[in-house]
């Protein structure tokens, strides 16, 4: 193990995780265990622990990015996640928050629409022994409805709206946080399915890069 790495993972989470209010064990365990720099794609590895997205491929949808750990590890915990959940981690990427929610929930279904980011969070999963991790290939914004319902959907970038497809794949219970909004005007919500019914509300401001994929159709009017 890298102890340069080691060193700059221990300052991510004292310095940008936990001065940020997440307090959740388990969480700040899994960022201190979990080598970012393994998920930075075709970014450089000393930019993997700045408080920042990371830029780490492009596609044809548009540019992909790695969170910033501070909005992630507030979404993750926003989601009280525990040992029992079954988990869909939607536009996983290179499968860095599939690698945190592994360490912390039963099993995780990453789900990814870009094959060669797909393919590589696969191979680096593999290699780091997340064996309760699945890599699926899909439209993002359909989830993964062969292995609903979920305890918890995660979605790894800001979106428009979150679609009623991946609200549907809710188990009674279930969380679903995301980011809607681009920018500044970005906000957390956690979305609780309670009695077959889902409702949002609104959790703290976050300024993240969009997930592509999740545009809200503009509507003519005449």
């Amino acid at each position: 193990m890298n102890a340069d790495f080691s060193a700059r993972r221990v300052k991510m989470v004292d310095g940008q995780v936990r001065t940020t209010d997440v307090t959740d064990a388990a969480l700040l365990d899994a960022m201190l265990e979990i080598p970012r720099e393994a998920f930075i794609g075709s970014a450089s590895p000393d930019l993997a622990y700045i408080d920042e997205d990371i830029r780490v491929a492009s596609s044809d949808a548009g540019p992909r990015y790695l969170m910033e750990p501070s909005p992630m590890a507030k979404l993750i915990q926003l989601a009280e996640v525990t040992p029992a959940d079954k988990v869909l981690d939607v536009g996983c990427g290179t499968g860095y928050s599939t690698a945190v929610l592994s360490r912390i929930a039963q099993s995780v279904i990453a789900l990814e629409s870009d094959s060669a980011l797909a393919q590589a969070a696969g191979a680096t999963l593999a290699a780091l022994g997340c064996a309760n991790a699945e890599i699926v290939q899909g439209p993002l914004r359909d989830g993964h409805a062969a292995g609903a319902p979920y305890n918890v959907i995660f979605i790894g970038g800001s979106v428009d709206e979150v679609p009623e497809t991946l609200c549907s794949q809710l188990a009674e219970g279930g969380r679903l946080v995301a980011v809607e909004g681009h920018g500044h005007t970005g906000v957390a919500r956690l979305f609780l399915k309670t009695t077959g019914v889902v409702t949002g509300r609104r959790a703290f401001n976050a300024a993240i890069k969009p997930l592509p994929g999740f545009e809200r159709s503009h509507v003519f009017e005449f």
